[in-house]
């Protein structure tokens, strides 16, 4: 019987596995590095250990200074949320030899979907549809060249222990094959210390859908239905949305059976997501599963009223499933924008600096996970995703309304973040519509779109102020070359 949790992470994460475990009367153990010494996750567990300096490789990452934590605390399960170590499968060995629960799948099953190779191959049993490609890690160039003519270009490398884009490299003609694998290969030994590459045909405007499977220790599994997920920069989401506007009830089903089978192929226990690749004519192809707790599992919590973390928990102490299939609805629609702290006017490259100000929107319908507060700076170390801001309606078009409302609500000052650009989102018409891809935010956006522009009465009493200014100073005035050293017009544009 699990009693007490230690949550190997930070930020709004843990602070969202606390509350469900708090609901479940668990107790549970914060662990914090040096710069997270006084972050709300620290002050909401019951217990808190200190386990290093501030780089994640001395604290988060150090799987001895975690274990050793579980043990000063007498912690018997640790749910690792998601980055970090939540897919490390020594991490999960480590665990088991200490006789602590690990909230998540076994480490058989992370070694089997770790890798892109190795889960293509154990999902092809079950014929679940594959991108066409080679399966199997690249040795001959020459062959694999070959092969990438047969299949048709423009094609894609891709690194065997990849994600968020590292080692991936995008062909439009064989006469790049050669120099772009020693690229991708270069990269993904420098990235995940695994060299090995494989390709597969490019599918030129994708939607990228997931499925949230759960699974018990007794052959029962589950899907939560899908979340739409293809509004991405550097192939990481910025929106999901739950469920898809344009999957039919038939296709739905169809994906979510493939995504079980997937479950099945690695024996899998616990919460996971499979994701998919839909192509223009409604095609799906097995893209990759991640074992551990997605960011967005928000929203199918939203539409089907499943706490997942709980049945995350339920599941390592060895209980089954809650439900069945048939007994997990469809209700309304549901959308998260994560609030990272970038720049979306400068590429979305990540921003640091001190929170001035931090007011969350509230209202019906309205969630935000998050695990900072005002006056907190945000660090350098770790990733920008500093909250996570979740709607629901009745339907679509009214979730769309009550983002935005909820946008308007949501003030944050001092770091530039992704905030307006959910705004510009919501307003598109392609994405009212349902009509988008992938390539969204290649094709759509721009900064400059992101610049209110004065209306003409504004643009007008703006210019008063100006001359008013002049004819008090008797002087000229020279703008700033960033609005930012103007605080009372840097929201306007001239």
């Amino acid at each position: 019987m699990i009693k007490k949790i230690l949550i190997a992470n930070r930020g709004e994460i843990a602070c969202r596995v606390m509350r469900s475990a708090r609901e479940m009367e668990i107790k549970t153990v914060a662990v914090f590095s040096d710069i997270d010494r006084n972050a709300p996750h620290v002050f909401m567990a019951d217990e808190a250990i200190h386990i290093g300096a501030s780089q994640s490789k001395d604290s988060y990452l150090a799987i001895d200074k975690i274990i050793n934590a579980c043990k000063q605390t007498n912690a018997d399960a640790v749910h690792p949320g998601y980055g970090f170590l939540s897919e490390n499968a020594n991490f999960a060995k480590r665990l088991h030899n200490e006789n602590i629960i690990l909230i998540g799948p076994n480490a058989a099953s992370m070694e089997i979907m770790g890798g892109k190779i190795s889960a293509k191959q154990a999902v092809a049993a079950y014929n679940v549809p594959l991108i066409p490609g080679i399966e199997t890690a690249i040795t001959d160039i020459a062959l694999a060249k070959r092969r990438a003519e047969e299949i048709g270009y423009p094609i894609l490398i891709k690194a065997n222990a990849g994600g968020g884009g590292k080692g991936m490299r995008l062909l439009e003609q064989p006469e790049d094959f050669e120099s772009q694998m020693r690229l991708a290969i270069s990269e993904a030994v420098s990235a995940f210390g695994d060299g090995s590459v494989f390709i597969e045909k490019y599918i030129s405007k994708p939607r990228h859908i997931e499925i949230q499977i759960i699974a018990d220790n007794y052959g029962n599994i589950c899907y939560l239905y899908e979340r739409e997920c293809s509004i991405q920069r550097r192939h990481q989401k910025l929106v999901e949305e739950a469920p898809s506007s344009i999957l039919t009830p038939s296709l739905r089903s169809k994906i979510g059976e493939s995504a079980c089978f997937v479950a099945k192929a690695c024996n899998y226990s616990g919460a996971g997501t499979v994701e998919f690749l839909l192509d223009a004519d409604m095609n799906y192809f097995f893209l990759e599963m991640n074992t551990r707790l997605q960011v967005e599992h928000t929203v199918s919590e939203c539409i089907t009223g499943i706490d997942i973390v709980k049945e995350q928990i339920r599941v390592a102490n060895g209980e089954k499933l809650s439900f069945t299939q048939n007994e997990i609805p469809i209700h309304g629609h549901a959308i998260e924008l994560r609030i990272c702290a970038e720049d979306p006017l400068n590429n979305f490259l990540p921003d640091i600096g001190t929170l001035n100000t931090y007011i969350r929107p509230q209202g019906i319908g309205i969630r935000v996970d998050d695990g900072i507060e005002q006056g907190m700076t945000i660090p350098i170390y770790y990733d920008p995703l500093i909250a996570k801001l979740i709607v629901w309606a009745n339907n679509r078009t009214e979730a769309i309304a009550r983002m935005k409302r909820a946008i308007q609500e949501y003030k944050i000052s001092g770091v530039a973040t992704t905030i307006d650009f959910g705004t510009f989102v919501m307003n598109h018409p392609l994405f009212i519509s349902g009509d988008f891809d992938t390539n969204f935010i290649k094709d759509h956006f721009a900064p400059l779109k992101l610049q209110p522009v004065l209306s003409n009465d504004e643009s007008q009493a703006a210019i008063s102020i100006v001359e008013l200014l002049i004819e008090r100073n008797n002087t000229c005035i020279t703008f700033p070359q960033s609005k930012k050293e103007l605080p009372f017009i840097e929201n306007y544009t001239f």
